[in-house]
């Protein structure tokens, strides 16, 4: 029993250090590297700068009034649309003291002037009725009477404009009365009723009533980089995305381009204006955060490859090609138009061949589902 023992411990460390060296030598080999591959695929490729703005009105109207005064009743409100001349609110005139007090005199003058034309004229026209005086002295108080009348009538209509800011003659006209300069859409009311307003005259600029503005004609305002101005130029085609509209793109052309650089925290900015086309469905209100891709070159339905599949003889790009299982050979290649992640491919592929993967995965090169194909 002894021996049959031993030589059963016998086979056990024999088979032991068998296993062990196999197991050594088989983590000595490295396994064949198997390559994923890709094939090139058709897609569009732009090339874009990126400008960072607002979507604004095209025009927008600051409404302001006539006269200096305090709002004595609104009737609009924000968000309303409205017509040229429709009536936005109306003034209640403050007389300024001085100006009432001369009013109030040069009426009263007037007055005076006009009862002593009137009594002269009563009397001459008698004594020319009755042949005593010549028609020429009587025509000089006739007209003295009817200055007097037209000097009492602009009085009267001086006092009633800085008590009231207007005359009844005027009517719908009233400068108390602020209307609409133009059709739109009511953006912002600045002021209550029983606010204080001032006038827009040569030395102030006046107190905006409303702000009004077409909301069916926007453009795109936003900042270029100095280091990408120089690549754009009027007329270019913009994509622009709206922060608060995920749902869809709008096209727009870049119609100006600012000739002088601002200064933003060290970075040299030039202001650009782009108008954009709005489509039915879609309400942009003003002011709207956007971004807009200048599309400085474009091509569609090209064949194209994933940028990273690249390799490089010197200056000349050149991909790996499968003509067998594992199998490849060099292909050098004619490219066009990059935007960083995918290659147009002039000369050198055709949509059949299997490009390896040199320097990344499968997933990463594959131009989308389906496009690709890995061997593991």
């Amino acid at each position: 029993m002894k021996k049959v023992f031993r030589i059963i411990i016998a086979l056990v460390l024999v088979g032991g250090i068998g296993y062990t060296l196999y197991f050594l030598y088989q983590k000595s080999v490295e396994p064949p590297v198997v390559y994923a591959t890709v094939t090139p695929y058709k897609t569009n490729i732009i090339r874009k700068t990126v400008a960072a703005g607002s979507i604004v009105p095209r025009i927008e109207i600051s409404i302001k009034p006539q006269v200096s005064g305090i709002i004595d009743e609104l009737f609009v409100e924000p968000g309303e649309s409205i017509k040229k001349g429709d009536l936005i609110a109306r003034v209640k005139v403050i007389p300024d003291m001085g100006q009432l007090n001369n009013a109030e005199n040069r009426l009263s003058v007037a007055q005076i002037n006009r009862d002593n034309a009137t009594r002269n004229y009563n009397r001459y026209r008698e004594l020319f009725n009755k042949g005593v005086v010549s028609e020429s002295t009587y025509q000089d108080f006739e007209v003295a009477y009817k200055n007097a009348l037209e000097e009492l009538n602009a009085a009267e209509n001086n006092l009633q404009i800085i008590r009231e800011g207007a005359t009844k003659k005027a009517g719908a006209t009233s400068n108390t009365l602020i209307r609409s300069t133009a059709d739109g859409t009511v953006l912002g009311i600045p002021v209550e009723e029983g606010n204080s307003v001032i006038e827009a005259n040569t030395f102030n600029e006046g107190t905006t009533i409303a702000t009004i503005a077409n909301l069916g004609e926007m453009i795109f305002e936003g900042q270029v980089d100095e280091s990408e101005v120089g690549k754009i130029e009027v007329g270019m085609p913009l994509i622009i995305r709206v922060g608060a509209i995920q749902s869809t793109t709008f096209d727009a052309e870049l119609a100006y381009i600012s000739p002088k650089g601002v200064d933003d925290n060290g970075a040299i900015q030039f202001e650009i204006k782009a108008d954009v086309q709005l489509k039915e469905g879609y309400f942009i209100r003003a002011g709207y955060s956007a971004n807009a891709d200048i599309v400085l070159e474009r091509v569609d339905s090209v064949l194209a490859i994933k940028e990273q599949l690249l390799q490089f003889d010197g200056k000349q790009p050149f991909v790996e090609v499968e003509t067998a299982p594992q199998v490849f050979e060099k292909r050098l290649l004619k490219t066009g138009m990059s935007d960083g992640l995918q290659v147009e491919i002039l000369e050198g592929l055709s949509a059949d061949d299997a490009i390896k993967v040199w320097n990344g995965s499968a997933r990463d090169a594959q131009g989308g589902p389906g496009r690709g194909r890995g061997r593991r």
